[in-house]
């Protein structure tokens, strides 16, 4: 359970977590606003903002990046498909030639040119385990769409939903 204190005022997360999962559900189904917010007795403004924080508009350029990928070809197909303009998948085998092939500088300022790129992007679709996913949200101060892959450490390639790639580059995309 996590309860917390935040100065008079003692906190429940996850009924924070329920609530906003609520009003999602609400708004999926096609309830307005308006009527999530009488649902649920609080105003309306809230769900905007509450909206507003997590939009991810369409037609921004979109990088993706991730490893250890069984099913990289696939995911390199559907990123050509989508039109995303930077893509840096690796293979278990590739990510650990890619390691060893660098001397420790020449890694250094290899991972720094990968980031320097990754920040000329509106959106990144991050495709890593749970503690690189959460690296790259204090790396990078961009919007960042995180899929766990794993829990880390990865040492095999992970097969890739296709799918829910699809399906989210269909949503933040212009075209598909």
């Amino acid at each position: 359970m996590d309860i917390v204190r935040i100065g008079d005022k003692v906190i429940d997360i996850n009924k924070i977590y329920r609530n906003i999962n609520k009003i999602i559900e609400l708004r999926i189904r096609g309830k307005s606003q308006q009527e999530v917010a009488d649902i649920l007795g609080i105003h309306r403004t809230f769900i905007s903002r509450l909206e507003g924080l997590g939009e991810i508009r369409k037609g921004k350029s979109v990088a993706l990046i991730g490893f250890p990928i069984k099913n990289k070809e696939e995911v390199e197909n559907l990123c050509l498909k989508y039109g995303v303009e930077y893509n840096f998948l690796m293979s278990e085998e590739e990510r650990w030639n890619f390691i060893q092939d660098k001397s420790g500088l020449e890694l250094f300022n290899k991972v720094l040119d990968i980031i320097a790129e990754l920040r000329n992007y509106d959106l990144i679709i991050t495709l890593f385990s749970d503690m690189r996913n959460s690296l790259v949200h204090k790396l990078l101060d961009k919007e960042i769409i995180s899929i766990d892959i794993g829990q880390s450490p990865l040492t095999e390639d992970v097969e890739i939903d296709l799918i829910a790639i699809e399906n989210i580059l269909k949503l933040v995309k212009d075209r598909g």
